[in-house]
């Protein structure tokens, strides 16, 4: 007790040296000092605007369509901010599951899996921030897709066009085991309250699923067991 008494003394005792310090050079400043001061003000307050009197910090906005920036919303839904002249200062977020349109295609080459495509949905900009989807065959944690690091670009931009691919290998194992499924679950990260359950072009047998990255490039998200 005394010794936590002593440190709130030591702390005392320096923050009024601080404030005596500080009173000390207030009233040390020459009277020449003051008007000097006072005089150069006009100068300063009129640099910091345009030649018209505007604020001139109005140049550091982005233009319309410029920078995005990205927040942490497990929704997904876009952050629109209307500027003064109606167009968008900044617009963007990580990209909830509920943002984007998928589609799913099997492909027999170079090895037989399914290929994801994600495109933004009509006027929403996102990031896929989360390099690896999260993926799974019915609710069991046996059909859960393990990530194996293949491809990947952090983050995606998604928007318009653009358009991002995973790759999904439902059965790595030998032989005949594996649980049958229609539909494969992905979410964008694992806690999306809103997750996509998509109907897959034909029965998958599931044993031992992994996934790839999300790319821009579709030959880097051929899944394989490294």
């Amino acid at each position: 007790m005394r010794s936590r008494l002593a440190a709130r003394s030591a702390r005392l005792v320096l923050a009024a040296a601080a404030v005596t310090a500080l009173a000390a050079t207030t009233t040390a400043c020459d009277p020449d000092d003051v008007a000097d001061a006072g005089s150069s003000a006009a100068p300063s307050a009129v640099a910091s605007g345009g030649s018209d009197g505007s604020d001139s910090s109005s140049s550091d906005s982005p233009s319309t369509g410029g920078s995005s920036s990205r927040g942490s919303n497990s929704g997904g839904s876009a952050v629109k901010t209307d500027s003064g002249d109606g167009g968008k200062i900044s617009y963007g977020q990580s990209c909830g599951t509920n943002d984007l349109d998928f589609t799913v295609t099997w492909e027999a080459q170079p090895v037989s899996y399914y290929l994801v495509t994600a495109k933004a949905k009509s006027g929403i900009t996102c990031y896929l921030d989360v390099n690896t989807p999260s993926v799974s065959f019915g609710s069991d944690a046996d059909g859960v897709a393990s990530p194996v690091g293949q491809g990947g670009e952090d983050p995606i931009k998604l928007s318009g066009s653009a358009v991002a691919y995973t790759g999904i290998n439902p059965k790595t194992t030998d032989g005949e085991g594996g649980t049958e499924f229609r539909n494969v679950i992905i979410a964008t990260t694992e806690d999306d309250p809103n997750p996509a359950e998509l109907e897959l072009p034909d029965m998958a047998t599931v044993d031992k699923p992994i996934v790839t990255n999300w790319s821009t490039k579709r030959n880097e998200t051929v899944p394989r067991v490294i």
